[in-house]
């Protein structure tokens, strides 16, 4: 019996051992094909662009929204592409960032704030174009 504990206790020692050592998914890793399908499901909506000056006195520019899974997995993650253009619609930042971190289940509705402090000076100041750019189902 003794035995059974300690072969059992050494497989979820490796199973959390490779849990924390499993390399994170790469940045931009194209989505899978069942994301790309699953992509119809996520509605972003109440979308608004506000700028507000830290206590640093630095321009942080915020994207705050909502984003609603109408599909019937679980979204454990997604990340957002958010494109910003210049005054004649030349590309100056691409930034990709978690718009959802803790799964989102069918139906459920999020708030979600996107900051932004490097934006370049060049930025037309126009909403920028926001892209659903990775996905991960349970």
């Amino acid at each position: 019996m003794a035995s059974r504990k300690r072969v059992a206790a050494l497989l979820l020692t490796n199973l959390i051992l490779f849990e924390c050592h499993a390399p994170p998914p790469k940045k931009d890793e194209p989505p899978t094909p069942e994301a790309k399908a699953y992509v119809a499901n996520l509605k972003l909506s109440e979308v608004a662009l506000q700028a507000n000056e830290s206590y640093g006195g630095q321009v942080v520019t915020e994207i705050d929204g909502k984003i609603t899974n109408t599909g019937n997995r679980t979204v454990v993650r997604a990340e957002v592409a958010c494109v910003f253009y210049d005054s004649i619609n030349q590309l100056i930042l691409r930034e990709r960032v978690p718009i959802v971190k803790t799964p989102l289940k069918p139906g459920e509705s999020r708030a979600f704030r996107l900051p932004f402090d490097d934006i370049p000076s060049s930025w037309n100041n126009q909403m920028p174009q926001l892209v659903i750019a990775q996905i991960r189902l349970s």
